[in-house]
C-alpha cells in the first residue's frame, strides 16, 4: 500500500485545515487508517485512528473536539479536519495504515508539515 498524505500549510491559531490521504496498491477496506504526528525534539505521537469499517475512532486528548478523522473507501482516502488549530498542534502529520485486527501500522506515508502561529 502507498498512501499520499497533502493538505499541509501555513495556518494562524484558530484556523483550520483539511489534510487528506491518498492510498493505492491495497484494498482499503481491509486496512485501519490513522494520523500521526511529530514535532520538532518529540517523539511521534497518535492524533486520531479510524478502524477499518469506520465504525470506531480514537482522538488523542488534547484534540478531542477539535479533530475530525472520516475515511472515504470508494475514493481511498482517509482526511483529518483540523479545526481551531493551536501552535502545540504544529507538527509533521503523517498517515498510515495497518491490516485489520494487527497491531502494527507498517504503511506509512511521507508526511506532511503544518505550522500553526500564535
Amino acid at each position: 500500500v502507498q498512501l499520499q498524505a497533502s493538505g499541509g500549510g501555513l495556518v494562524q491559531a484558530g484556523g483550520s485545515l483539511r489534510l487528506s490521504c491518498a492510498a493505492s496498491g491495497g484494498a482499503f477496506s481491509y486496512y485501519d487508517m490513522g494520523w500521526f504526528r511529530q514535532a520538532p525534539g518529540k517523539e511521534r505521537e497518535t492524533v486520531a485512528r479510524i478502524n477499518w469499517s469506520g465504525g470506531s475512532t480514537y482522538y488523542k486528548d488534547s484534540v478531542k473536539g477539535r479533530f475530525i478523522i472520516s475515511r472515504n473507501d470508494p475514493k481511498n482516502t482517509v482526511d483529518l479536519q483540523m479545526n481551531n488549530l493551536k501552535p502545540e498542534d504544529t507538527a509533521v502529520y503523517y498517515c498510515a495504515a495497518r491490516i485489520r485486527w494487527t497491531n502494527e501500522y507498517i504503511y506509512w506515508g511521507q508526511g506532511t508539515l503544518v505550522t500553526v502561529s500564535s
